[in-house]
């Protein structure tokens, strides 16, 4: 199967080594242009090897459009052909042309119990509200935001003094 990856950021780093060491063809990874860390849009707290790092070294095509909802994303998504789209971490909301480019359409990896704390900063949401767990769910993505069907959940405890930090470094491979 012809996979691209899309994702940003140190959550969706296992991901992305986890497709590459799979036995489906990882055929581009679109990740965020990129830019200078503590910039307001798009920033991240890249600490770990970095996805497009990880993609060059692998030697696969890296695709950085500002935004991939335009014709010309659209366009640049279309040239990998893909058959699927693996979501993690991306930092767009994804649009019907875009979903519709893979045949199988896309999966997300999610840092949540969905449904709860859909959207952006679920694993700060979750200490914020105090909860003691959460986890990871992997959906068929659709449309509305972190809305499709459920594939799996894994739910681990939350450490009572953890930060967002920590929890994401362990939820991560989780979600690989």
């Amino acid at each position: 199967m012809r996979i691209v990856m899309m994702g940003t950021g140190t959550f969706a780093e296992p991901t992305l080594q986890g497709l590459l060491a799979g036995r489906h063809e990882v055929v581009g990874l679109v990740t965020q242009p990129d830019r200078a860390v503590g910039q307001e849009r798009g920033s991240t707290r890249q600490s770990g090897a970095g996805m497009k790092q990880i993609a060059l070294e692998h030697k696969v095509p890296v695709f950085q459009p500002e935004s991939v909802n335009t014709p010309e994303g659209v366009a640049g998504l279309k040239d990998f052909r893909p058959e699927l789209l693996v979501v993690a971490a991306y930092g767009q909301i994804l649009s019907n042309d875009v979903l519709a480019v893979a045949p199988l359409g896309g999966i997300n990896v999610h840092a949540s119990l969905l449904p709860k704390y859909r959207g952006a900063a679920p694993i700060a949401w979750a200490i914020y509200h105090g909860e003691t767990r959460t986890g990871v769910t992997i959906i068929r993505m659709s449309v509305r935001l972190d809305a499709g069907d459920i594939l799996a959940q894994e739910a681990i405890d939350i450490e009572p003094d953890e930060t967002a930090g920590e929890l994401e470094a362990r939820l991560a491979p989780l979600g690989a």
